[in-house]
């Protein structure tokens, strides 16, 4: 999904103009004709990541829509537009808060740049604070980069798990993000300010094991020349991740079991016990059920660990975050290795987008790094990734999006219903737009348009912006028709935002 832009203009010609501008780009238009839909529209549920703002206006000008976005603690870039460019004007909205200034009318490539580098100064600067939060564990969930529907339940279930000291089982593949959910939940709730100790269970050599996580006296073993505290103590007051927990060894898992049961550990060598107050979150890429059931892990052990499950979707279940995320790591990747390198082709983002990624983020970032050292522009192309280039078919990522919307197709068209669902197939489908009724005469206009919108809604997987952008009509347009046409395709959310 392409970045968001709010355009805040009060003279309807300029908005037109600026969200034709927009479109060309390559982003999402939003459109408001004041200070105050503005404001609506930023409070609402739909993501903004940049504001294009009229300086002045009849009703709250672009200075007080400045203040009031600093009053509410709104990180996004502003650009503001205006047919006078004093000097004085620059200071003020400067000063309070906006990241450029451009003067009416501005030329296309003058608004680009800005809005390329607003949006470049944006990721990179969340990146920094992210980076910045899980180094002290105060990450929180607001710092979760997603637009999936898919991770919503996540952040909910998270959030629930945040307020309270329950036991969290975080499952999901390698290099879905489990640590940063863990990180989260720890840096959202009431231990923030307490260790948040990470531990790799399946990378502890196994006669280590005992002594990496409940310590040992000094002598206790040949090597211990030292006293060792362990990953429990030092986790005391705060949380403990064990990250691939199903990795534990069986003789661990008793000592574990036994930690959790009595809130104390015994460090190897140790004469008595040790009180610990610990949060644990465990997580596993494997079906710790089946390893149950096949006596690789403890029963006992598991319902311990599993009280709260959280379940995070592999990135292709997700593929709304793949651009977002994308964004991110390049801005971050490429001021790390000192590239000048500030945007994606829309055509890689698609590529990108179809790929299916076995490895999920880690290997999204992975691939963004490989392509940070190999560009040679400002801009990474599909020449950059070659490796996903040679997976992955043109004409599939060209027909994927309509093979996935075969069955919303042959739902919203009873004369489809029976037809094969392959990509040629559905291509037939989509292009055969009934023009005759049964007895042979033209159908009415209404009824071919609310078939094509219908099928539009579907076929975007309800975004209701790109439907918009590719029907070529405005948003609140298309909401008007949804109305009159008496379609139900709409979620509520979005036509809340449509009619601020």
């Amino acid at each position: 999904m392409s970045e968001t832009v709010l355009i805040v203009d009060d003279d309807p010609v300029q908005r037109r103009l600026l969200e034709a501008m927009v479109q060309r780009f390559g982003y999402q238009p939003l459109v408001a004709g004041g200070g105050d839909a503005a404001l609506k529209q930023l409070g609402g549920e739909q993501t903004v990541d940049a504001v294009v703002l009229d300086l002045v206006m009849p009703d709250l000008d672009g200075l007080g829509v400045l203040a009031r976005m600093r009053e509410a603690g709104l990180d996004i870039p502003v650009i503001v537009q205006t047919a006078h460019g004093g000097i004085d004007n620059v200071v003020s909205v400067m000063r309070a808060g906006a990241a450029d200034f451009v003067v009416k009318p501005v030329s296309p490539e003058r608004l680009q740049v800005s809005l390329r580098n607003a949006l470049t100064a944006k990721a990179l600067a969340g990146e920094l604070r992210r980076l910045k939060r899980s180094r002290d564990g105060t990450l929180t969930l607001a710092d979760v980069i997603t637009r999936s529907e898919a991770m919503r339940p996540v952040l909910r279930a998270a959030e629930k798990a945040a307020a309270s000291t329950i036991p969290v089982m975080i499952a999901g593949e390698s290099g879905v993000g489990k640590e940063l959910i863990a990180r989260a939940i720890h840096g959202s709730g009431a231990r923030r300010a307490k260790p948040f100790v990470a531990v790799n269970c399946g990378a502890m050599p196994e006669n280590l094991v005992e002594s990496i996580l409940f310590g040992h006296e000094k002598g206790a073993f040949t090597g211990a020349t030292e006293k060792h505290t362990g990953k429990f103590v030092e986790a005391d007051g705060g949380t403990l991740f064990l990250d691939e927990v199903g990795e534990l060894p069986l003789a661990a898992q008793v000592k574990l079991l036994r930690a959790l049961q009595e809130g104390e550990i015994e460090p190897v060598g140790g004469r008595r016990s040790v009180k610990v107050d610990v949060r644990i979150i465990s997580a596993t890429n494997r079906d710790l059920i089946a390893d149950v059931k096949a006596g690789r892990f403890r029963e006992d052990l598991f319902y311990r660990l599993h009280v709260f499950p959280v379940s995070v979707p592999p990135l292709r279940q997700r593929p709304e975050d793949i651009p977002e995320l994308a964004r991110h790591f390049l801005a971050r990747l490429a001021a790390e290795e000192g590239k000048r390198v500030r945007s994606i082709e829309p055509e890689a983002l698609r590529m990108l987008t179809a790929y299916r990624w076995p490895g999920n983020v880690r290997q999204l970032e992975n691939a963004i790094f490989r392509a940070v050292v190999l560009a040679d522009g400002e801009q990474i192309g599909m020449n950059e990734f070659p490796q996903i280039a040679a997976q992955v078919d043109s004409d599939a990522v060209a027909a994927q999006p309509l093979v996935e919307a075969a069955p919303a197709i042959a739902a919203a068209w009873p004369d489809t219903r029976d037809v094969d669902v392959t990509a040629p197939a559905v291509e037939a489908a989509a292009a055969s737009l009934r023009l005759l009724d049964v007895q042979g005469e033209v159908r009415p206009l209404e009824e071919i348009e609310r078939e094509v919108i219908r099928f539009a809604i579907r076929h975007y997987r309800e975004q209701m912006s790109e439907v918009a952008r590719r029907l070529k009509i405005g948003r609140s347009t298309l909401y008007r028709k949804l109305e009159a046409l008496g379609l139900d395709d709409a979620p509520p959310a979005e036509k809340e935002n449509a009619s601020l």
